[in-house]
């Protein structure tokens, strides 16, 4: 039982991955295997290469908590791979109901990770007001375009990935900042096998990096650190509010139109199906909260 939910687990973080203006790191708050997740990375060290050389591999994986990383990790990796062209359809065909659906997961998530602060004061709620403002800023940005070379796919990588296991912070929507979304969700759809090598050695050496900060921050300062990941979450609403109108748009390497800058606006009239698919975003999260209640850990750095 304790396998298959962290791979549900697993899967619910990768599935957010592919999607831009969503994080895995939100669903692995809420769910409660966050700080563990970080702490589990962290592990990933020169400690745990040595014991790999040394062929120690029961030890080895006792120290990198293998019973907890495998199936976090192979529930992801299944999620990206069998979820990467349909979540490319749906935001083409559906783009008011998927976002939609998000938007309420969004909203539940943030609510969920103000309980993980102990105490709410001045630090904190700076923090969140600076939070919202970062990923609000980054939800207003403008994409580049930008090489597909090796030496920029490793650094896409490395960059992205560091976004994925940040609460609101899309790594999704980094790599269409850096023009290497659609580049990416292709190759994974293709099986494109050297591209997606490149950009996992990226990816690899900028979580282990980035795990051991971020941990450290949980340890040392926690409530203010949440109080950041939640204003992440509340400043990417703007990127994940369904209706949108297109102001400009660039052609990709492959030809299709995508749009480049994008506008928020009212709906036109009442839709009842993003209401609808709002409510179930956010009963989801609710949802997969109280699983974590139940079966579980509970987030704890040391």
């Amino acid at each position: 039982m304790k396998f298959l939910l962290l791979f549900l687990k697993g899967c619910a973080m990768g599935s957010a991955d592919v999607v831009p203006g969503v994080s895995g790191g939100t669903i692995a708050f809420i769910s409660g295997i966050y700080e563990e997740l970080i702490r589990s990375i962290r592990s990933v060290d020169a400690t745990a290469l040595r014991l790999f050389i040394k062929f120690r591999f029961r030890e080895l994986w006792s120290y990198v908590n293998g019973g907890f990383l495998l199936p976090v990790l192979l529930g992801i990796a299944v999620a990206i791979f069998s979820l990467a062209r349909l979540m490319t359809w749906l935001l083409v065909h559906h783009p008011v109901a998927i976002w939609s659906f998000f938007f309420g997961l969004i909203v539940a998530s943030a609510l969920l990770v103000a309980r993980q602060i102990g105490k709410w004061d001045w630090r904190s709620v700076g923090a969140l007001l600076v939070g919202t403002a970062v990923a609000w800023w980054i939800t207003v940005a403008t994409p580049a375009q930008t090489p597909e070379t090796w030496w920029f796919i490793l650094l896409a990588g490395a960059i992205a990935v560091c976004a994925m296991i940040l609460p609101g912070i899309s790594g999704a929507f980094i790599l269409l900042l850096l023009g290497k979304y659609q580049f990416i969700m292709q190759a994974v759809s293709d099986l494109n096998i050297p591209v997606m090598l490149v950009f996992l050695v990226g990816a690899a050496a900028g979580i282990i990096a980035f795990s051991h900060l971020l941990s450290w921050l949980l340890g040392r300062w926690h409530d203010v650190t949440v109080a950041v990941l939640m204003g992440f979450m509340v400043g990417s609403l703007n990127k994940v509010w369904p209706w949108k109108e297109t102001l400009e748009t660039y052609v990709d390497s492959h030809g299709k139109l995508q749009p480049l800058v994008e506008r928020n606006i009212w709906p036109g009239h009442f839709e009842w199906q993003a209401l609808l698919l709002g409510a179930a975003g956010f009963l989801t999260i609710w949802g997969i909260e109280s699983l974590a209640r139940r079966f579980g850990p509970h987030n704890d750095v040391k």
